[in-house]
């Protein structure tokens, strides 16, 4: 598979712009341990607005989401299309930060595909606006963080995103089925009750 001579040169021109400080700064930011007090935070914040049998399905929802997003971008994509990463086929013209390369092949963004299923999933499953913003601009900064630590070109993040994004919306849709029954079940037990 070939890919856009205009995708190796923006990641070239987006990789070079950096400094000790956001170097320190991706380098976190693209570590899923660093965002686990916020997604605790956001997880709590759905049990509240939500109740705990519907939060529990979101929960289902979330990890279904962050399965089918890994093994689909790892598992298929990635030695499918044997796309090497910017740090294994550009060499000395990628910064890299901490001597991290990733491994040899980076197309789609698994980083990517597991943020947009959560951010896609999440925001239609929640729907509040101020959510949605915040979540898909979460979703991107930390996308773009491998493009800045030198491990995907910005086609592997757009792919792995729109994948992510597919991916969220086909679980939010279950999500929907599986809430419209607890809804019946929740009818049922009460109209059992009144009787």
């Amino acid at each position: 598979m070939t890919f856009p001579a205009w995708d190796a040169d923006l990641f070239l021109f987006l990789n070079s712009l950096h400094s000790d400080f956001f170097d320190t700064l991706m380098w976190y930011a693209s570590a899923t341990r660093t965002w686990i007090p916020l997604y605790l935070l956001m997880l709590f914040w759905m049990y509240r607005q939500l109740g705990w049998r519907r939060f529990l399905l979101v929960v289902l929802g979330l990890a279904l989401c962050v399965l089918l997003a890994d093994r689909i971008s790892s598992g298929f994509f990635k030695p499918f299309v044997a796309r090497l990463r910017p740090t294994h086929a550009l060499g000395d013209a990628v910064h890299v930060v901490r001597d991290y390369r990733g491994g040899r092949y980076g197309f789609v963004s698994s980083h990517a595909a597991n943020m947009f299923a959560i951010a896609v999933y999440s925001l239609l499953v929640v729907r509040r606006k101020y959510f949605t913003v915040f979540i898909l601009l979460f979703a991107l900064f930390v996308s773009y963080t491998r493009i800045y630590l030198g491990v995907h070109y910005p086609l592997d993040i757009i792919c792995g995103g729109l994948l992510g994004a597919a991916i969220g919306w086909c679980v939010a849709a279950l999500y929907r089925l599986g809430a419209k029954m607890l809804l019946k079940q929740k009818e049922r037990a009460n109209a059992v009750r009144k009787k």
